[in-house]
């Protein structure tokens, strides 16, 4: 499982997250993900590097290429945290919801 702490942070930056959202369309290379930016190469490398480091995305080597891929299965464990913590709150609202008409009901 990756590290919350690290993925959350690491997806608090909008050229992080574009990133992501660009290698859900397919594996890309740096030089790939960086043509929309106005970033050199090296500076999404180190977005990626970042990436890497809390679990998000993976490297691998392909002759001279070194394309950068998704681990959508990383990603799918953040949706399941973000789902629970929304299941907890929604049960907690819910509750308070009763209370308050049962309140108003005894009254």
């Amino acid at each position: 499982m990756p590290d919350l702490d690290l993925a959350f942070t690491a997806l608090g930056d909008p050229v992080r997250r574009a990133l992501v959202t660009r290698l859900a369309r397919g594996d890309a290379t740096v030089g790939e993900l960086a043509e929309p930016f106005d970033l050199t190469p090296q500076a999404i490398s180190h977005h990626v590097g970042v990436l890497r480091r809390c679990g998000l995305v993976e490297q691998r080597r392909e002759g001279t290429r070194r394309p950068c891929r998704l681990r959508a299965d990383q990603l799918t464990l953040l949706g399941t945290w973000i789902d629970e913590q929304r299941r907890t709150w929604n049960d907690r609202l819910d509750a308070l919801d009763q209370h308050l008409t049962d309140e108003e009901g005894a009254r």
